[in-house]
């Protein structure tokens, strides 16, 4: 079961409400949940909280502030500090090929091109830990044909479209990493990665 819940994203008001940043708003709305204020804390390279929630047992919960490419060098601190294995933590991150409305669970794998994940995996010495992959791709972004270059498209701004169905997907990501806490990852996948948020 995961210990610690590391959500991805970058620091400071100018990478706020990107979509890049979907990890972050994650792990606040989990904050919000379970009652865990988040401080930050320069041991650990990021904003951490930890707390006891009833039915789950001891959580934690990371936001590196390490900006996204060195998000490895604050998940290691926490690991190190109390100990913990490489694959009881799971991570939340943004999945620009995946609509939004979806997420992916998974045991691990490569960093599928993922600045912050590739540094996990550095810093970890290993691909084998659970992740949360929240599909931020909107209509227009699948419908796109030929090359698509994801940069622009995950440091802009959620479109106001985007905005209105933002609360359910987070609540969606909320349930899954509650499942994945509660039930085991393995079961979780099965509950979680064939659903699909309909709002339209």
């Amino acid at each position: 079961m995961p210990q610690l819940i590391v959500g991805l994203g970058n620091p400071g008001d100018k990478y706020a409400q990107t979509r890049h940043n979907i990890g972050f708003r994650v792990i606040d709305a989990l904050a919000q949940a379970w009652h865990i204020p988040l401080a930050q804390h320069s041991k650990f390279h990021g904003l951490f909280g930890e707390g006891i929630t009833p039915g789950l047992g001891k959580i934690r919960l990371l936001k590196p502030t390490t900006y996204m490419n060195q998000s490895g060098q604050s998940v290691r601190a926490v690991l190190d500090w109390y100990k913990l294995p490489l694959n009881s933590i799971l991570v939340i991150y943004d999945d620009a090929d995946l609509a939004l409305g979806r997420v992916r669970i998974r045991l691990g794998g490569s960093s599928g091109g993922h600045n912050g994940m590739r540094s996990i995996i550095s810093h970890g010495g290993s691909e084998q830990f659970p992740r949360l992959r929240v599909g931020i791709a909107n209509e227009f972004r699948l419908n796109q044909k030929g090359p698509r270059d994801a940069v622009p498209y995950v440091l802009a701004n959620f479109s106001s479209e985007d905005l209105k169905v933002l609360p359910d997907v987070l609540d969606l990501a909320v349930a899954a990493v509650t499942a994945c806490v509660r039930e085991g990852v393995e079961q979780s996948m099965n509950l979680y990665n064939g659903r699909v948020l309909q709002w339209r």
